[in-house]
């Protein structure tokens, strides 16, 4: 079964790479390479910001999580449900038109300093080294992610663990680096196809199947196997429904905002994103819970394998090339968020302090391919991160969910409340704008450090507040903005009708 498996990955790979070679062509500035030139249709926007919103997570961290520890953890999908609806729901049409506003602007930071009409690039270097540090970790999860499926089912790979997450960060490496965001996107909307699928057959086959005994044993990691997520501690329905305040901060998601072809087809992408967050979240939860029941996930939790567990059933339940297309499904996931995040990483440090501040009379064709040299150098970084991982000398790169976590949370904590406040306030000022950046970033470090673990609350949450509280009060503090800033505000506002 295994070599039948293998086919099935080459195909997929072999279209992926097809993909992004296709869309080297006619690259001519940065615009082209880092935001598509703003000519996304809705169906690919709201497939791309999704697949690349759920990695390798989706599919092994979460269910494994729920796995392992229950009622708890089914908060964190309820929190990313609620939080993905009131994104595209109140921040993507807004968005769209304030980026335009603001010079037409083509990354998170830049937009930033833009609405602000500043000539300052405090923001930007701040927000681009934010970018650099947070991204390299949560593409490093995604490499552990594609590592483990090949390792998995490969045979030549097992032993060669290194070897194996040479090949994929290589491969997600060429067409990003080749094809740019329009590659990116393209191959998110087929990938977020094929996760939707993937999530909803694993959870019929269960039921189905009898090659899979529900409620024969009682998993490891408890008895409790009630329905009612009421049932989880405070901790857990806090810190899950603060998951869903990332939304507002991530950048590979709120690009993708940006990057749609006219406002008016943001409501036909949210409808799109809305209903595929619910089924794929749904699925995942139930994949968890039904697993909590089984032999199959008992073993696992045991000998702590749980993030394993939709790999696992899908060897038992699928034939050969069947179970290849739905393993993809897992190397979809993780590709499609490191190739975001890699783009993102590089289109901030790029587009925002080399050309700004190093080579102002950069040609396009220079930043073009400084862009791309920045893809390799953050995969290269986030190689060696997993790396260290997978060969036991890091506790910090062992774990999926912990990696995305982290990264998730610096993010939300760190541009979320500035991103809300930069779209719905029109007295926000520059100064306020930075000290909820740094604020909201240092704090989230700091309480994952000192206090997640003796309090059991997310990080994101304590960082989220933080930020907002210090971007308020410094904006209170300062002058009001000027009326170019004011005019900017309008346009944007009016830019909705």
């Amino acid at each position: 079964m295994k070599w039948s498996i293998l086919a099935a990955f080459i195909v997929y790979f072999a279209a992926m790479l097809a993909l992004g070679f296709v869309f080297m062509k006619g690259q001519k500035n940065e615009k082209e390479y880092f935001l598509g030139g703003r000519t996304m249709g809705p169906w690919v926007t709201a497939m791309s910001a999704q697949a690349s919103d759920m990695s390798g997570w989706l599919l092994m961290g979460f269910p494994g999580s729920i796995l392992a520890f229950g009622m708890g953890k089914v908060w964190i999908g309820i929190g990313l449900a609620l939080g993905t609806a009131l994104n595209w729901i109140f921040v993507a049409k807004r968005l769209r038109n304030f980026s335009a506003a603001a010079n037409d602007s083509i990354t998170l930071p830049q937009y930033l300093r833009n609405r602000f009409a500043t000539k300052s690039k405090a923001l930007q270097i701040i927000c681009a080294i934010v970018f650099l540090v947070f991204f390299t970790v949560y593409v490093a999860s995604g490499f552990v992610a594609g590592e483990t499926v090949f390792v998995s089912f490969i045979p030549a790979l097992q032993g060669h663990e290194s070897l194996a997450l040479f090949i994929f960060a290589a491969i997600i490496i060429i067409y990003t680096f080749s094809g740019g965001f329009k590659a990116v996107c393209w191959t998110d909307f087929f990938q977020g196809m094929l996760m939707l699928v993937a999530m909803l057959a694993v959870p019929i086959m269960m039921a189905a199947s009898p090659k899979i005994e529900l409620g024969a044993v009682q998993a490891a990691a408890g008895s409790d196997f009630s329905l009612n997520p009421f049932t989880a501690s405070w901790q857990d329905i806090i810190s899950g429904l603060a998951w869903g305040l990332g939304y507002f901060g991530m950048p590979h998601i709120l690009v993708r905002f940006m990057s749609i072809r006219k406002a008016s087809e943001v409501k036909k992408s949210a409808t799109v994103a809305i209903i595929w967050v619910v089924l794929t979240l749904g699925a995942a939860v139930v994949i968890g819970l039904m697993a909590r029941k089984t032999a199959l996930g008992t073993g696992l939790v045991a000998g702590e394998a749980q993030e394993r567990i939709f790999i696992e059933i899908v060897k038992t339940l699928f034939p050969g090339f069947i179970a290849g297309i739905l393993l993809s499904a897992i190397i979809a996931a993780a590709m499609s968020t490191a190739d975001s995040q890699l783009l993102v990483a590089s289109s901030s440090f790029t587009s925002d302090i080399y050309k700004p501040v190093f080579r102002k009379e950069a040609s396009d064709k220079e930043v073009l391919w400084v862009g791309r040299g920045i893809v390799a150098i953050v995969a290269v970084v986030a190689f060696f991160i997993a790396k260290s991982g997978i060969s036991g000398k890091s506790e910090f790169a062992t774990s999926i969910m912990d990696m995305v976590s982290n990264a998730w949370g610096g993010f939300g904590s760190a541009f979320g409340p500035v991103i809300i406040l930069s779209l719905f306030w029109k007295r926000f000022t520059y100064k306020g704008a930075i000290a909820g950046v740094v604020t909201g970033a240092l704090v989230d470090v700091l309480w994952l450090i000192f206090f997640t673990n003796s309090t059991g609350i997310y990080e994101l949450l304590p960082g989220f507040v933080a930020g907002a509280l210090a971007a308020v009060i410094v904006t209170l503090i300062d002058k009001k903005p000027s009326e170019e800033v004011v005019a900017i505000f309008d346009k944007g506002v009016k830019g909705e009708e």
